[in-house]
């Protein structure tokens, strides 16, 4: 793809959020013209390229905008898959592959994937209905999972007791085992067309217990060296499977009796690999550019130690964003404050992030709670 390089190549991105914003940024280093489709007019790459306003999910609006683009890539699963199929068949190139996307579009097939590949993730059932989850009080505690259109907290919900089956979902899904984890750890993982494979050390994820979202992570992730490397081979192998061309995050868990059980994946950059445009040697963002272009990849050595913190919509402040306590924390040495240009907040709504570095552990730590308990967006 030598002409990639030059003026007449265009890349697509479907999707205007954070993390098109940060592959835009990483691709004006390689001379890349974007186009960018989201149904946000206000989305934050809306005033940094070409930008399109529409949905991803209707057919002819994705598809008329593939025309004008050499390749197609996603910052989000939920789009068309079969106007990206079809612009595959017209000669554009869509990495991560179409029928990929739709089968990590729906975690049902994510986890029938997994079981048919005897990839490890924790025991489960499909069901169809609330009433169909009834059926299965023997199997609580569980968590109970859309299968569909489940993302960013959304459409993920434990059930513990019996008490808890009226407010199972009344839609297709599943039901997972409550695993006992001691951590959640992602590896996230790259392909090109050629059959190279990237890796980058695991990371710790730690969630916010009410959203259900990352709160803050570190990298590498604490764990004993046996562990990661059953981790990173887990992820090779499902990148492997799959035979995705771009990046994939592999969320993982780490039992308390030494298992590593995959819970969930995207095929995209993701939240748990923000630290690396300053941790790493290559940034996760250059990465899946290089993995679709088909160029080698880039080295995936962590620089420093380091922690990520996401930058959340506090609770009862909803309106034009504010930023309390910024310039406290960007006083302190080691961190770099990314704000994604989202006028708007509202609670838990991802305004941001944080990456701190400092070779120091118990530094790292105590500089991510300052961030933590310093940086407030409110309105």
């Amino acid at each position: 793809m030598a002409d990639t390089f030059y003026q007449n190549f265009t890349l697509g991105i479907l999707g205007g959020g954070q993390l098109g914003r940060m592959l835009l940024q990483s691709g004006i280093d390689l001379n890349l013209n974007f186009r960018v489709l989201d149904p946000d007019p206000h989305a934050p790459c809306s005033k940094l390229t070409d930008f399109t306003c529409g949905k991803l999910t209707d057919y002819q609006t994705v598809f008329d905008f593939g025309q004008a683009c050499d390749l197609i890539t996603i910052e989000i699963e939920n789009v068309n898959t079969q106007a990206l199929a079809d612009l595959g068949k017209a000669g554009k190139k869509v990495f991560p592959q179409p029928e990929i996307i739709e089968l990590i579009q729906d975690k049902r097939k994510q986890k029938k994937f997994f079981e048919s590949h005897a990839i490890p993730t924790a025991e489960f059932i499909l069901v169809e209905s609330r009433e169909e989850i009834f059926n299965h009080k023997t199997f609580l505690p569980a968590v109970n999972k859309l299968g569909r259109e489940g993302y960013d907290g959304r459409g993920v919900q434990m059930l513990r007791t019996e008490g808890d089956l009226l407010k199972a979902f009344d839609a297709p899904g599943l039901l997972e085992k409550l695993i006992d984890f001691e951590k959640e750890i992602s590896v996230i993982v790259s392909r090109n067309q050629k059959g190279e494979v990237a890796s980058y050390p695991a990371v710790e994820m730690v969630f916010h217990a009410e959203a259900n979202l990352v709160e803050y992570l570190f990298s590498p992730a604490q764990i004993r060296q046996p562990l990661a490397t059953k981790a990173d081979q887990i992820a090779r192998t499902v990148i492997e499977k799959l035979e995705l061309v771009g990046l994939l995050a592999v969320e993982m868990f780490v039992t308390k009796d030494g298992q590593v059980l995959v819970n969930e994946v995207a095929p995209r950059p993701h939240n748990s690999g923000h630290q690396t445009i300053e941790a790493n040697v290559t940034s996760q963002y250059e990465q899946h550019l290089r993995a679709i272009l088909n160029l080698s990849p880039g080295s995936t050595t962590i620089i420093s130690p380091s922690a990520m913190v996401n930058l959340l919509g506090e609770e009862g402040y909803s309106g034009l964003a504010t930023y309390e306590g910024l310039e406290e924390v960007l006083r302190l040495t080691g961190t770099h404050v990314h704000l994604y240009g989202k006028k708007l907040t509202k609670p838990f709504r991802k305004m941001g992030h944080v990456t701190i570095v400092d070779p120091d552990l118990e530094s790292l730590k105590k500089k991510t709670n300052f961030v933590k308990q310093t940086l407030k967006v409110k309105a």
